[in-house]
């Protein structure tokens, strides 16, 4: 499978130990199978840091990598994705359980309902609802850094 990491600088070799803790899945490093979601990301890193954007292609041996790793696939903006997302982004120690974890970005069009829910604005029950009006796109954190210098490899830039 071809899958992209969103970045201001090449990286050949991916660690899963770098980067915020607090994000969706937690700490891992997190490529897409879509390009264009990918160059999208990539250009929003490039604003924010005043870099040029970059979009790594690596090849992954998924079923190699999901065979021997501990896996969570979420195919839904569902509750269990909800809680999950909002355990990480609190801190929590949910993504500890896993090596792989797929499934939908709390990116723009959702991140509102993500916010208003920790928040204690609105009820589960209600941001269900909101979540149920989006499709979800695809990432996929990688956690395990010894399945990541085994199953990943780089290709190039783009």
């Amino acid at each position: 499978m071809i899958v992209y990491h969103a970045a201001t600088e090449v990286v050949e070799h991916p660690l899963c130990h770098v980067g915020r803790p607090d994000v969706d899945f937690g700490k891992g490093f997190y490529v897409t199978p879509l390009l264009q979601q990918a160059k999208e990301w990539a250009k929003t890193l490039s604003l924010r840091r005043n870099l040029a954007p970059v979009v790594n292609v690596y090849e992954l041996n998924q079923a190699a990598y999901k065979a021997k790793g501990r896996c969570k696939i979420f195919s839904a903006y569902d509750e269990e994705w909800l809680l999950y997302v909002v355990d990480c982004r609190r801190g929590g120690q949910m993504s500890l359980q896993y090596d792989y974890i797929q499934g939908g970005v709390a990116n723009d069009r959702v991140v509102d309902t993500i916010r208003l829910y920790m928040d204690d604005l609105i009820d589960i029950a209600k941001a269900l609802e909101r979540l149920s009006y989006h499709k979800p796109n695809m990432q996929i954190c990688l956690r395990n850094q010894e399945l990541v210098d085994k199953y990943l490899k780089f290709i190039e830039t783009r």
